[in-house]
C-alpha cells in the first residue's frame, strides 16, 4: 500500500466523528484532501465547514460544501487535520503547508481535534521536521537570532507567503522534550504570529493509515 492509500485510509476513517447538521473544522494538506473528498459525500447532511485555508475552502466549494467565516461561529463540535509529527502525547508539529496559524484557531475553538495520519507521521521525539513559526516580517531576523539561542537552527522558507500576508522560518536541529514549554517561548516572541507546535492544544484522536487499514487511538 502506498503513502497516499494509507493517508487515503485515515481521511476516510475520520468521517465517523461527523455528525448530521454539524459544522466541520477542516484542516489543510495531502492527508486531509482525502478527508474533504469523504466529507462531499454527506455535504447534504452537514450544515458546512470551517476551513484553515484558502485551499481547503475552494475544494470544499467545489464539493458544494458552505464555508462559515470562523468569526461566525461561536464552536465546532470536530475539527480534522494532519499533522507533519505527532508523539505519543498526541502533541504535534504542524505548518508544512504553512497554515499554521488559522489551524490553531480552527482547533482552539473546537471540542474534539482528530489528527489523521499515515504511519510515517509517528514520532518518539518531536523536531525532526522542521519546526514551523509564522512571523511578521519585519521581525524575521530578531526572531531568526531569539530561536538561535533556544538551540534551532532557523531557515527564512523563501518564495513563501502565509494566508495572512507573512513569512515563516523553519526551525531545524531541535529535539523537543518540553513541547508545551518550547510552545510558550517561541509564542512569547515579538512578531511571532505563533508556532506550529501543537502541545496545549494537542490531539483528542488519532487516526493512522496503515497497510492494515486505519488504527484509531482515542
Amino acid at each position: 500500500m502506498t503513502q497516499d492509500e494509507m493517508k487515503k485510509e485515515a481521511g476516510w476513517a475520520a468521517l465517523k466523528y461527523v455528525e448530521a447538521g454539524a459544522i466541520v473544522g477542516v484542516g489543510t494538506g495531502s492527508t486531509v484532501n482525502h478527508f474533504i473528498d469523504a466529507l462531499g459525500t454527506m455535504s447534504d447532511k452537514i450544515k458546512g465547514a470551517v476551513s484553515s485555508s484558502i485551499a481547503s475552502t475552494e475544494k470544499l466549494e467545489k464539493l458544494g460544501i458552505k464555508v462559515f467565516d470562523c468569526n461566525d461561529v461561536a464552536s465546532l463540535d470536530v475539527y480534522v487535520d494532519g499533522a507533519d509529527e505527532i508523539n505519543a502525547n498526541k502533541e504535534m508539529i504542524k505548518g508544512g503547508g504553512a497554515a499554521l496559524t488559522r489551524e490553531k484557531i480552527v482547533a482552539a475553538i473546537s471540542d474534539k481535534f482528530i489528527c489523521i495520519v499515515d504511519g510515517t507521521k509517528a514520532v518518539e521525539v518531536l523536531g525532526e521536521f522542521p519546526l514551523p513559526v509564522e512571523v511578521i516580517p519585519m521581525a524575521r531576523s530578531y526572531v531568526a537570532r531569539e530561536l538561535v539561542k533556544l538551540g534551532g537552527d532557523p531557515v527564512y522558507r523563501e518564495g513563501v507567503i502565509t494566508d495572512n500576508g507573512n513569512i515563516i522560518l523553519d526551525v531545524h536541529s531541535l529535539k523537543i522534550n518540553n513541547a508545551k514549554q518550547l510552545e510558550d517561548q517561541v509564542n512569547a516572541l515579538p512578531g511571532v504570529v505563533t508556532v506550529g507546535l501543537f502541545a496545549h492544544r494537542g490531539a483528542d484522536v488519532v487516526i493512522t493509515g496503515t497497510p492494515d487499514g486505519a488504527k484509531i487511538e482515542e
